[in-house]
């Protein structure tokens, strides 16, 4: 099977999920669930969700069991993208080619959707019954998604990058940003694909943790590129925007050049990994590849 029908399985195995678990939009408050389901359901990569499912597959795991951490990762990371584009924050009027949602709808219903959505993710990963871990690794997933989420991980990410418009941070210190801001959902993604595991070993956690370190930064590297080279049709938002906003950004540091060979380098450092895995992980690397080549 090829990356793309891949993907489309995942995706759609999502999308399903996702249907299930969010309140139905005539259900009250109605213009709250509207907001939670005009947020999460239109559209995007569900490239976290993806992982999370090509890595439990990569360990054995069925998809259905893989439902709950892929749903809560997804609803993390809708909620971040509605609180990334309020007018205190970065201010963008457009996510994935449609208005934000504070534009649809308004500031303090998006701020409430976001909240309720956070929310939410974590009540799936506690109660989802498709889900065969312990009731000790259920609480092991739950503290990892809350620590990648929070000030250690992807707010800590966005509060370090709202501080730094308009200075001059070194490579380390965008490393540390970028880590942080959207490295560690991506790798809690992984993580919480190989958690479902019963059978994953320490050593194989370890490998699998460093290749979405990886790749989790890969990711925004390429999202710095593409920031430049693409245009505001094909990446859904408006293209250059950090430019605009002097935000530090991999090419700003590096040049396009430079940070093209910090992208394929930290690719190389993510196939590495897969190699010392005994597991049949010709999917992981694919969508590294797709990472790194993606055009929005």
């Amino acid at each position: 099977m090829s990356l793309q029908s891949k993907l489309s399985v995942y995706q759609s195995q999502v999308e399903s999920a996702l249907d299930h678990w969010l309140p139905g939009a005539h259900v009250e408050p109605q213009n709250l669930h509207e907001a939670m389901r005009y947020a999460v359901t239109g559209g995007g990569k569900r490239i976290r969700p993806v992982l999370v499912y090509a890595t439990g597959e990569t360990f054995g795991v069925d998809l259905s069991s893989l439902d709950g951490p892929a749903v809560a990762v997804e609803l993390i990371h809708a909620y971040s993208l509605i609180h990334d584009d309020l007018p205190a924050m970065d201010d963008d009027d457009l996510r994935r080619g449609k208005p934000t949602c504070h534009k649809a709808f308004d500031e303090a219903t998006a701020i409430l959707a976001g909240d309720a959505i956070q929310a939410l993710s974590f009540y799936v990963l506690a109660a989802d019954t498709n889900s065969s871990v312990t009731p000790d690794v259920r609480i092991k997933m739950i503290m990892n998604l809350a620590k990648n989420s929070g000030s250690p991980g992807m707010a800590g990410g966005q509060a370090i990058d709202l501080a730094a418009v308009g200075k001059k941070l070194t490579i380390e210190e965008l490393e540390i940003m970028h880590n942080r801001k959207t490295g560690a959902l991506i790798r809690s993604s992984v993580e919480l694909g190989a958690l479902s595991s019963p059978d994953i070993t320490e050593d194989e956690f370890d490998l699998i943790s460093n290749y979405a370190k990886n790749i989790g930064l890969a990711f925004q590297v390429r999202d710095d590129i593409l920031d430049i080279e693409s245009d505001t049709s094909t990446l859904g938002k408006p293209q250059g925007s950090d430019m605009e906003r002097n935000k530090p950004t991999y090419p700003e540091l590096l040049g396009l050049t430079g940070a093209k060979q910090v992208a394929d380098e930290l690719h190389q450092k993510a196939i590495n990994a897969l190699d010392n895995l005994n597991r049949d992980t010709n999917t992981l690397k694919e969508i590294a590849d797709y990472i790194v080549g993606r055009k929005n």
